[in-house]
C-alpha cells in the first residue's frame, strides 16, 4: 500500500516562507511525476506545482508562478514545495500527489493515482 505523507505546513505571515515536504512510504515504489495540489474552503482542489520523473520539467499554476519552486530527490523519494512571498490566497490543504501513469509534470488531478491525506497551510494577514 502506498502511502505519501506530508509534512511542513502550519502558519505564515504574509510575504513570509514555508517548505512542505512528501516522501513515498512504500520501499518497492518508483514516483513518477509529482505534484501538489490545493483545496480551499468552499473551493474545488486546483493544481499547484508538478515535476517531470527526472526534474528537468516543472508545471507552475499562474497564481504561484515566482513564487512557489518544486523539487525532488528520487533517491529519498520526496517531492518538496517550497513557498515564498506568501499571501492569505494561498491559505488552503495542500496535497502531495503521484503518478504511476506519466512522467510528465502534468497540471491535471486526472494524472495522479496516488494521494497524501493533506496537510494544513494558513497565510496570516
Amino acid at each position: 500500500q502506498v502511502q505519501l505523507v506530508e509534512s511542513g505546513g502550519g502558519v505564515v505571515q504574509a510575504g513570509g516562507s514555508l517548505r512542505l515536504s512528501c516522501a513515498a512510504s512504500e520501499r518497492s515504489f518508483t514516483p513518477l511525476a509529482m505534484a501538489w495540489f490545493r483545496q480551499a474552503p468552499g473551493k474545488e482542489i486546483e493544481s499547484v506545482a508538478a515535476i517531470s520523473w527526472m526534474g528537468s520539467n516543472t508545471y507552475f499554476a499562474d497564481s504561484v508562478k515566482g513564487r512557489f519552486t518544486i523539487s525532488r530527490d528520487n533517491d529519498k523519494k520526496m517531492v518538496v514545495l517550497q513557498m515564498n512571498s506568501a499571501k492569505p490566497e494561498d491559505t488552503a490543504i495542500y496535497y502531495c500527489a503521484t503518478s504511476q501513469t506519466t512522467i510528465h509534470a502534468r497540471g491535471s488531478s486526472r494524472a495522479y493515482d496516488y494521494w497524501g491525506q493533506g496537510i494544513q497551510v494558513t497565510v496570516s494577514s
